[in-house]
């Protein structure tokens, strides 16, 4: 049986909802950022595109990193 730490945080609700969405046919994806990107024109293109997004954010925020230590 598993025990849980009296520092452990209680049960949460945690609630996950689909960032795409379709507007007169035409597929968006949100954003943390509070963007809506988009229009695209399958599902498919948005959830691509998704992957994409997460990835450019990845390398920017590398480069802004290496940035940072090099003025130091």
């Amino acid at each position: 049986m598993l025990g849980q730490r009296s520092a452990d945080p209680g049960p949460g609700s945690h609630y996950r909802s689909d960032r795409i969405s379709a507007v007169n046919g035409q597929y968006f994806f949100a954003t943390r950022e509070g963007t809506l990107e988009g229009p695209y024109f399958t599902r498919v293109d948005a959830e691509r595109e998704i992957h994409s997004y997460v990835e450019r954010q990845l390398q920017a925020r590398e480069i802004i990193e290496k940035s940072r230590t090099r003025n130091l």
